[in-house]
């Protein structure tokens, strides 16, 4: 099977090659997953989970990217809750080879059943940004109605969702980016927004919530606008300040399917509407990895070449 693969930790993004690569292997509670549309995180390749296993072991040649969508092609041993020639989508392991193959072995539990009118490449954006957007807002901030959330890259792919989540909730959305994502965040609800490069991000006065997925000063800064009581969330980076009479949290996104059917039935209902930005082929990985800049919305990588045949 073809595949992008990650051979030299120092090469960084030069390093990405297409290459052919062995079938996975369906261990058990596995399924095998033909590939459609994939996503990925700029910053992965300096992850220690891209290089080594769970056990320290180097594990190269290995392949990125965490987020799919696609069809089950094979079950593992002792295998439930899905079915050959389902469409699923959701997050493969962060220790194992990941979705930026034609096929992936991904453990059943971290996928959740796709409806037949959502499309792959839609899917495939939905997986981290909507599982990182909903724990940090709601399992880790506690965010209620009526209070003030400010999320930072509101434009981009997890914070997009997470201001369209927190405006459902009935809270007051301030949104952050650059100049070129204010129409972005104002149409997707947030209610003000702050431009990080021209205006002073003390403007925005005492939040319960901050949100941040960008980290180093602009984390550090944050802390003081969070109000006593109130909660700052990172998935940037281990924060070194803390607010002074609040928390301060950094995590790492948890696969649940549970919220992935909940959040795949919101996009079915137009209460949410996940933003892809370029989507590219498989061939083209490389590129998107380096990118320049941050458009609005999240890149995707078209893997399958022909559309899929559709299952009864």
């Amino acid at each position: 099977m073809r595949a992008i693969t990650a051979r030299d930790r120092d090469a960084g993004v030069g390093g990405l090659t297409l290459a052919d690569m062995p079938y996975p292997h369906a261990a058990e509670n596995d399924v095998i997953v033909r590939v459609h549309a994939a996503g990925f995180t700029p910053g992965e390749l300096e992850w220690p989970a891209t290089w080594s296993d769970r056990a320290g072991r180097d594990r190269t040649p290995s392949i990125p990217g965490h987020e799919l969508s696609g069809v089950v092609v094979e079950l593992g041993y002792g295998t439930t809750g899905l079915s050959v020639g389902q469409r699923v989508f959701g997050l493969a392991d962060w220790a194992r080879d990941g979705s930026l193959a034609e096929f992936t072995a991904v453990e059943a539990r971290n996928l959740a059943p796709l409806p037949a009118d959502i499309d792959h490449t839609v899917a495939a954006a939905l997986p981290i940004s909507g599982l990182t957007a909903w724990q940090a807002l709601f399992d880790h901030a506690h965010l209620t109605t009526g209070q003030t959330v400010l999320i930072h890259g509101a434009a981009g792919g997890v914070g997009s969702i997470a201001v369209q989540l927190a405006r459902e909730v009935g809270a007051r959305v301030i949104g952050t980016g650059r100049a070129h994502d204010r129409d972005v965040a104002l149409g997707l609800g947030a209610q003000t927004f702050l431009d990080l490069d021209t205006e002073d991000l003390r403007e925005v006065g005492e939040v319960d919530v901050v949100f941040d997925v960008i980290g180093g000063d602009i984390l550090e800064r944050s802390t003081e606008l969070v109000r006593p009581g109130g909660t700052l969330v990172t998935i940037a980076m281990p924060p070194t300040v803390r607010p002074k009479d609040g928390r301060a949290i950094f995590f790492v996104v948890e696969p649940d399917r549970a919220r992935l059917t909940d959040l795949a039935q919101r996009l079915r209902d137009g209460r949410l509407n996940p933003i892809v930005g370029a989507v590219r082929p498989l061939a083209e990985t490389a590129a998107a990895f380096a990118r320049h800049g941050r458009p609005p919305g999240k890149t995707i990588i078209q893997v399958a070449d022909e559309p899929e045949a559709r299952h009864s």
